[in-house]
């Protein structure tokens, strides 16, 4: 529920169009609803105006299809997201909920429901190489759901730099950058040495010898000289998208 959800109800109960008894029962679960195995927060729309995403890891397809029903049932606008789920798990998930789109990259998938209308905004999404482009999918699933029409520039790592410089333009021409970079994650620091916007970096998992699965990219972006560069954890396109979304208007 979101704030013109609950002034919706209290003008609905005002004017005689919800009886008390009614608005009673759907503020006792606005703060959240308790599925016995989770309890899906009602109350993050209102809190940071997105709702509860589900992580598909962990959780059975029977879990992850009940989280997503209970996400849809409540009067709110806003898009509902399943991230990292294997097929079984969509394939019940959209078995309950047959409207989500599905943005498939590898064995893992993320599904949205109820994207949210046009905003405004240039993001601009970045990969080092075709290993990164998972995690960019992702990344990108959850842009579009919250509204934003993202472009990507793919395999532009440092070992061939002039692939990037290529795309000057395009560069120039973003509002937020979003650099996805495994091996030694350089690709953020060269990106935040070119453009004005906000760079949001990304390491993954991509990488062998010493990569340590993501940890060196990860050290290197948090250790950029190219100042201002906000990093998230390894993988995580999902919070990258969410880091632009609370950016932009």
């Amino acid at each position: 529920m979101d704030e013109t959800a609950v002034r919706q109800l209290l003008d609905d109960v005002r004017s005689g169009a919800c009886q008390a008894d009614e608005a009673v029962r759907r503020i006792r679960r606005l703060p959240f609803a308790d599925l016995g195995f989770a309890r899906v927060d009602h109350h993050r729309a209102l809190r940071q105006g997105s709702v509860e995403a589900v992580y598909g890891p962990g959780k059975s397809p029977q879990q992850c299809a009940a989280i997503v029903v209970e996400l849809l049932g409540q009067p709110v606008s806003l898009p509902v997201v399943l991230t990292r789920a294997d097929p079984v798990q969509v394939a019940a998930a959209l078995a309950a909920a047959p409207d989500g789109q599905v943005t498939a990259s590898g064995a893992l998938a993320t599904v949205t429901w109820r994207p949210a209308p046009p905003r405004p905004g240039q993001v601009l999404v970045v990969t080092a190489g075709t290993a990164d482009l998972p995690v960019a999918d992702e990344c990108m699933a959850v842009l579009e759901a919250a509204g934003f029409r993202p472009s990507r520039l793919a395999d532009c790592g440092v070992a061939g730099v002039h692939r990037l410089l290529a795309s000057a333009d395009e560069l120039a021409d973003a509002d937020v950058v979003v650099v996805v970079a495994g091996m030694e994650g350089a690709l953020a620091s060269v990106v935040g040495g070119i453009t004005g916007a906000p760079v949001v970096a990304v390491p993954t998992s991509v990488g062998y010898g010493a990569s340590l699965e993501g940890v060196t990219a990860l050290l290197a972006m948090l250790s950029s000289c190219a100042a201002g560069v906000t990093v998230v954890g390894i993988d995580n396109g999902f919070g990258a998208a969410c880091a632009v979304a609370r950016m932009l208007p």
